[in-house]
């Protein structure tokens, strides 16, 4: 499925903010983006040490951060750790971009927030209380943290944006869903600006424990900064992480008439549900490249355009090998480095590990950064591409090249397939 394009309604990028374990703002984690840096180490304890038999011990934290700096202490208790993200992440987008909701219609500004999972600390501390203290001893802040449109709300109220608001959940897809969808709001004229992205805040003893019995996390608990490997014949499971990323996005009329920066143009949505198994992907990636044909439809571009993939790249075994399958069957020999293909394809997870709802915004920092500067981030850790895998990974180190077009792919549990296209600003 895809959104028909209004021409009279360019989508802008305006602002950007980013809280992960990368950096605490959007410009430093684009900086390790760049540079190669993981984030990804030693979990430190919070719950893990009521429990006992852990195997795996990393995860890519967000570590040393003062929510204070940016939030009331107050309203900083009130709210879940996954809604604290997204809050400073959004602080900083609405800094950045420059803009004052103060003077200027707030009913036409929304918000729109993906988040896989919402506010499971919550809900495990409320667990926890319920049955070592009683329902008499829960927090009268249980329901309004523990939300998934938490996140959302909050945000809305904040900045008095009265406008389209709503708050998407569809696993590791949820923040590629909430962009497209802030899209068509500012497409059809229901919108001039809207504030958007994801976070997710899921390093808990539940979700560390859940996806370890299922055998989809790295064990590669001896060096952190190594277990991260999409693409690599040796990698072994993802790497489970948090944070968060925001963007103002706008039309390009209404960014115009503020005198806005714009650091780069939305041209293309695309989705779709691989309609197959809940948690395995479609093994030759059908629904992906249906998602990404969709993108191209509505950007009105041709396979050969693209000159950058942001991977959905987990580092697991049967979802990278999907997304190869997909992208070569899509690109032809555009992708395939056997045949001259010049496509670059790189997955920023081997850095920062999967943020899950918010991988989408995440990526999409160094999509925009890729057309902008004319630089692609690396796969880290891509000693050895696994066997079949003909592409360029941009391994190891960053690749200078101009970047007229970059795609953003972010799939998810329960099939569900989220592309985005995004265009280096030319006026």
């Amino acid at each position: 499925m895809h959104q028909t394009r209004n021409p009279d309604h360019r989508i802008v990028v305006t602002g950007l903010g980013a809280l992960t374990n990368l950096g605490h703002d959007a410009p430093s984690t684009w900086e390790a983006m760049r540079e190669g840096r993981s984030g990804i180490s030693c979990i430190e304890e919070s719950g893990f040490e009521r429990y006992e038999g852990w195997n795996v011990r990393i995860a890519g934290q967000v570590k040393d951060w003062d929510p204070t700096r940016r939030i009331d202490r107050r309203e900083a208790k009130r709210l879940d750790r996954v809604t604290l993200l997204g809050v400073y992440a959004a602080d900083e987008a609405v800094s950045h971009s420059g803009i004052e909701f103060d003077k200027i219609d707030t009913d036409r500004c929304g918000v729109v927030i993906g988040s896989g999972i919402g506010g499971i600390q919550t809900i495990e501390d409320g667990v926890y209380t319920l049955q070592n203290r009683g329902p008499a001893r829960l927090s009268p802040f249980t329901v309004p943290r523990l939300m998934v449109n938490a996140t959302t709300g909050n945000i809305s109220i904040r900045f008095g944006l009265k406008g389209p608001a709503s708050a998407h959940a569809t696993a590791c897809a949820s923040s590629g869903h909430a962009i497209g969808d802030a899209m068509g709001y500012l497409r059809r004229g229901e919108a001039d600006v809207m504030l958007v992205g994801g976070t997710e805040a899921a390093v808990t003893p539940l979700c560390i424990g859940a996806f370890m019995t299922m055998k989809a996390l790295s064990l590669r608990n001896d060096d952190p900064s190594k277990a991260s490997r999409p693409f690599d014949v040796d990698r072994d499971g993802f790497v489970l992480a948090e944070g968060a990323a925001m963007f103002i996005i706008e039309t390009l009329e209404h960014a115009t008439a503020r005198g806005a920066t714009i650091y780069a143009e939305l041209v293309g949505f695309g989705n779709s549900a691989d309609a197959g198994h809940i948690t395995a992907p479609d093994p030759e990636g059908r629904g992906a490249v249906r998602s990404m044909r969709a993108a191209l439809k509505d950007a009105r571009l041709a396979a050969d355009d693209i000159d950058y993939i942001n991977a959905h790249g987990t580092s697991t075994p049967l979802g990278d090998r999907a997304e190869v399958a997909a992208v070569c069957d899509l690109f032809g020999d555009h992708a395939r480095s056997s045949a001259g293909g010049t496509l670059l394809m790189s997955s920023t997870k081997s850095m920062h590990g999967h943020t899950l709802g918010a991988s989408g915004a995440v990526e999409l920092i160094a999509c925009v950064h890729a057309v902008r500067d004319g630089v692609v981030p690396p796969t880290i850790n891509m000693d050895h591409a696994d066997d079949g895998f003909d592409m360029d990974f941009v391994a190891h180190e960053a690749r200078e090249r101009p970047i007229r077009y970059a795609m953003n792919n972010t799939f998810g549990f329960g099939g569900h397939n989220v592309t985005l296209i995004v265009k280096r600003f030319e006026g």
